[in-house]
Order: structure tokens, then C-alpha cells, then sequence
């Protein structure tokens, strides 16, 4: 049994194959129990996955605290509340593309299970690059930090761009390669049917699997923000891997419960801006005080503050009747 204490992403193989078999569990109870068929999710169901998801995240730092101290737990929690945080963006954004191809709610899940499972394995190679390159070139966590603070200082001066999904490249390439139906077909990515020119029986993709590409590329464009944003709180691969995927693995409940309020969280966002200047900030404040890293008492108190007083700012400033 001494293969289960070889090394991996930074711990044991052991720690990781628990958290493996956690993922695995949860994936097989969301499809075969919670939504054994397809079915409109409602805000209450969402609410209460989404309350379980965030439960099961924040319970999985007493396992980390136990077997990496509490140092390690604290960095944990801190990187899963601002992976957590940063899904808000990632939810208005599915909001638009299930808009664009009107996938009505019963079928939503479907592209966003499927489209977690993606995410999974893509987060996976990105957090492994991300750690190889960490370790062999330290200075890289300077350009994250860099990184973070122009994304930080470039989101409280912009306004928020309306984003036109027709004008997306990977959808009109996927439109000009492969023949697509006009219409949904019931939860299928894909069906034959006779091709109108030959005749014979062809593969055709429906609107719901280019809506799952499509998810799938606007998570991409976010990890760009969201990996290194953990990598500048912590260098750990197990609690960088962690933390990401606890955080997305609630992202489908959460998408249920805040898509038809997103908007009350518009102001939101300055707070996440400050939060990436706070967190690109860290490695350069740590330096000038000449600690070797920053307090994770202190960064765990700053992200809550920042994002509680951006959640209650936004919900004080779109209050009904304002």
C-alpha cells in the first residue's frame, strides 16, 4: 500500500484519490438521483443544491486542515470564496448563451453537467502547467500577480460591454464545419438524419451542443483570471485543484438560483475588482515587509469584507423601488 503515499499535485496520492472519489459520488448522485430526468430546476431546489455544494466545499477544508495543518485550510477557503465569487461573471455570461439558442430550463442542466465534466479535465491541465511552471520559473507568480492587477484596475474603469454571442468566432466555425439543426431536439447534442442534398443518413449537432461548446470556451476565458488569482494565494496544487473544482461543482446550482436575479448584483463586480488588485498585491506587499508570505488570517479576513461589503452594496443599490 506504500503506492498511496507517493507524491501527487503536492500531497499523497491517497488525498487525492479521496477528493476523486468525492467528485465522482457527488457527479453520480447529480445525474441519477437529483436529476434522474429532465426537469425545470426551480429557485428552491437551487437553492438548497447550491446550499449542499457550498456546505460540502467549506467541509472539505477540515479535511485539509487535518492532514496540511490549518495554514493550509485557511489558503483552501480563501481560494474556494474567490473561485466561488468569480463564477458570478460565469453565470451572466451562460445566462446569454442559453438566451441566444432559447434552451428552454428543463434541458439547461444537461449542457451544464456535461459541461462540468469539461471543466473538470481542463482546469486539471491548466492548474498542472500552471504548478510545472511555478516550479521550475518562481518569478512566473510576478506576472500573475501583474496580470491581476490590470485585470482588477481594467474592470473598475471599463463598463460592462454588451456581448453579442453571433459574433462569436467558434460559433460561425462550427457552423461553417458541421451541419446543425435550425431546432432543438429534445436533451440530444447530436442526431442522424437524411442529408438534404444526398439524401443519406448524416450526423447533424444541435443547438444544445453548440451551446456546451460554447460554455465550455467562456470557462476557459475565465480560468485566464481564475487560476492565477489562486496561484497568487497559494502555489499548492492539491488546494489550487480543490478549491477550483468544489467551487465549479456548485456552479450548476448556482447558475438556477442567480440567473433571474443576477442583476442585483451588478455592483458586485468593483468588489471582485478590488479583490484581484488585493490579491495581485499580496506577493509584492510580502516582499516589501519582508515576510515570506503574506498572513492567511489576513487574506481570508480581506476577501470576506471585500465581498460582503460588495454583496450588500449591490442589494442596497438595486433595492425594489429605488
Amino acid at each position: 500500500m506504500e503506492f498511496l503515499l507517493l507524491p501527487v499535485l503536492g500531497t499523497s496520492l491517497w488525498m487525492l484519490l479521496v477528493f476523486i472519489g468525492i467528485v465522482i459520488a457527488l457527479l453520480v448522485l447529480d445525474l441519477g438521483v437529483f436529476h434522474k430526468t429532465d426537469h425545470e430546476i426551480g429557485v428552491g431546489e437551487s437553492l438548497r443544491l447550491s446550499a449542499f455544494y457550498i456546505t460540502l466545499g467549506v467541509l472539505f477544508s477540515g479535511f485539509v486542515w487535518w492532514q496540511m495543518e490549518a495554514e493550509a485550510a485557511k489558503l483552501y477557503l480563501t481560494a474556494f470564496v474567490v473561485e466561488k465569487t468569480l463564477a458570478m461573471d460565469n453565470v451572466f455570461v451562460i445566462a446569454l448563451i442559453f438566451g441566444y439558442f432559447a434552451i428552454p430550463r428543463q434541458y439547461q442542466h444537461r449542457v451544464l453537467f456535461w459541461g462540468i465534466l469539461g471543466v473538470i479535465v481542463l482546469r486539471g491541465i491548466m492548474i498542472g502547467l500552471g504548478a510545472t511552471l511555478v516550479a521550475q520559473y518562481g518569478w512566473i507568480l510576478y506576472i500573475f500577480a501583474a496580470f491581476l492587477i490590470f485585470t482588477g484596475i481594467k474592470m473598475l474603469v471599463t463598463d460592462d460591454q454588451h456581448l453579442d454571442i453571433s459574433r462569436n468566432p467558434v460559433l460561425r466555425w462550427m457552423k461553417r464545419r458541421m451541419k446543425v439543426t435550425e431546432d432543438l431536439h429534445g436533451n440530444a447534442f447530436f442526431l442522424r438524419r437524411p442529408d438534404p442534398a444526398t439524401g443519406r443518413l448524416v450526423t447533424f449537432a444541435t443547438p444544445l451542443f453548440l451551446a456546451l461548446v460554447l460554455i465550455e470556451i467562456a470557462d476557459l476565458v475565465f480560468a485566464v483570471d481564475s487560476v492565477p488569482a489562486v496561484f497568487a494565494i497559494t502555489t499548492d496544487p492539491f488546494i489550487v485543484y480543490t478549491s477550483n473544482i468544489f467551487a465549479i461543482l456548485g456552479l450548476r446550482a448556482l447558475y438556477f438560483a442567480l440567473a433571474a436575479i443576477i442583476h442585483r448584483f451588478h455592483y458586485l463586480k468593483y468588489a471582485l475588482a478590488i479583490l484581484l488588485i488585493f490579491i495581485g498585491s499580496k506577493i509584492f506587499l510580502a516582499d516589501l515587509m519582508g515576510w515570506e508570505k503574506f498572513p492567511a488570517n489576513w487574506s481570508l479576513a480581506i476577501t470576506f469584507a471585500l465581498l460582503t461589503a460588495g454583496v450588500l452594496f449591490s442589494l442596497w443599490k438595486t433595492r425594489p423601488g429605488r
